[in-house]
């Protein structure tokens, strides 16, 4: 297995029905990854954004792991690296999340928002280590930022737990949060 300072997971969307310029967001963030040594963990299907994060890894010559719940054995990209199976939703996210030293939320739907939050979650609760990252490219994440700020106004969130989530805006600040 791969250290954990080496691998970082990739939350995005399963839709094909999303402006391309998030996809091409999707995929330089991935050249930057890979660019510096990072094994991509995601939920590796061919469906949406995880298609081109999995194509863009395969172009760039990097190493990628896939975790799927059994029911999506069809949707399972065809050129991973590795592939780890799990029984529910939620052993995928916690074993995306495990051994990984960043967890990247691109532009996507419900289903990334859940990785995201409960990524945020754990990482308050002190189960999780790695950075939380929401790529915020084109101002998509600023609604998620403005909920978590009026959290912290109502004291529902406390501003230390708020600071444990990053919302860059360009591919040149995710690349400077891995380093």
């Amino acid at each position: 297995m791969m250290s954990a300072e080496r691998k970082i997971v990739i939350y995005c969307s399963a839709s094909s029905d999303i402006d391309g310029k998030f996809n091409q967001a999707a995929r330089e963030v991935i050249r930057a990854a890979c660019s510096l040594g990072y094994t991509i963990v995601s939920g590796g299907t061919v469906k949406g954004t995880m298609k081109e994060v999995a194509d863009e890894v395969v172009r760039c010559g990097g190493r990628h792991i896939g975790v799927l719940p059994r029911f999506m054995a069809d949707y399972e990209y065809p050129d991973l690296d590795e592939v780890v199976w799990t029984g529910t939703m939620d052993e995928r996210k916690e074993k995306m999340r495990e051994g990984t030293c960043a967890a990247i939320a691109l532009p996507g739907g419900i289903g990334t928002l859940d990785e995201l939050i409960g990524s945020l979650t754990v990482a308050k609760l002190g189960r999780y280590s790695g950075k939380v990252i929401a790529f915020n490219y084109d101002g998509f994440y600023e609604p998620l930022k403005a909920l978590l700020d009026h959290y912290v106004r109502t004291g529902m969130m406390d501003s230390a737990s708020r600071d444990m989530i990053s919302f860059p805006e360009t591919v040149a600040q995710v690349e400077t949060l891995l380093r």
